[in-house]
């Protein structure tokens, strides 16, 4: 995987980084939105800003970069985590991962269960990965309807702070959908956390060694469902 990376002069630049540019590079999808919302804004989204702001041991965070569709290596297998824009940013001198997932309607992918079904001992592996990452120990009895794709996103953002050195890690998720139709499975991830979850807040998930791991929820501007 190359370290090189060319700043992008245009939202449509996104695309190229997309596994299937043709199915998901589409007005009212994710990707599109995401990009767009993120290209336009200078540092973060203004909601995203606010968000932040609102959030003591965060305010005054300040983006660095941001990079497109950041791939995170995982082992037990070859696909890495792919977040949608992971971000290192810094607040009070001392550097912040943030994993964002965008989501319009689209589902967070397969349950734990469904992606456990004959499983290999890469995937089995993974999961042992990912719970030390977590902080979830082995006696925890993880309910199979929790989505996967929360796991390794939050873990990438954990992952990725111990690789620059940062003290903070943030999974965070950029709702352009106005249900919030996937909300509920956020708040199912974020009860094995024990972190009680709401729309639009940034909330503490304690601390995975030395790392403060937080979770959020932040609805973005509908307007880019129709870029």
């Amino acid at each position: 995987m190359s370290r090189i990376y060319i700043p992008a002069v245009s939202a449509e630049q996104w695309a190229q980084f997309l596994a299937e540019p043709s199915k998901h590079w589409r007005s009212g999808y994710s990707a599109r939105a995401l990009a767009y919302a993120w290209q336009e804004a200078n540092g973060f989204p203004a909601e995203i800003q606010a968000a932040f702001d609102d959030t003591a041991h965060l305010r005054g965070i300040e983006l660095l970069l941001a990079i497109p569709e950041h791939q995170v290596p995982l082992p037990g297998g070859s696909r890495p985590s792919q977040n949608d824009v992971w971000v290192l940013a810094k607040t009070s001198g001392t550097l912040v991962s943030i994993a964002v997932e965008g989501k319009v309607s689209e589902s967070f992918g397969p349950t734990l269960g469904d992606w456990l079904a004959d499983a290999s001992t890469g995937k089995l592996a993974r999961l042992a990965y990912l719970r030390n990452e977590l902080g979830l120990p082995e006696s925890l009895d993880l309910v199979s309807s929790i989505r996967y794709q929360l796991l390794h996103r939050t873990a990438s953002a954990i992952i990725e702070a111990k690789r620059f050195g940062a003290r903070h890690a943030v999974m965070l998720v950029h709702s352009f959908d106005r249900s919030n139709e996937r909300f509920g499975d956020y708040v199912a991830f974020a009860s094995i956390l024990k972190v009680e979850v709401a729309v639009n807040k940034i909330v503490d998930a304690g601390k995975r060694g030395d790392i403060q791991l937080s979770l959020g929820w932040i609805c973005g501007d509908a307007k880019y469902l129709d870029v």
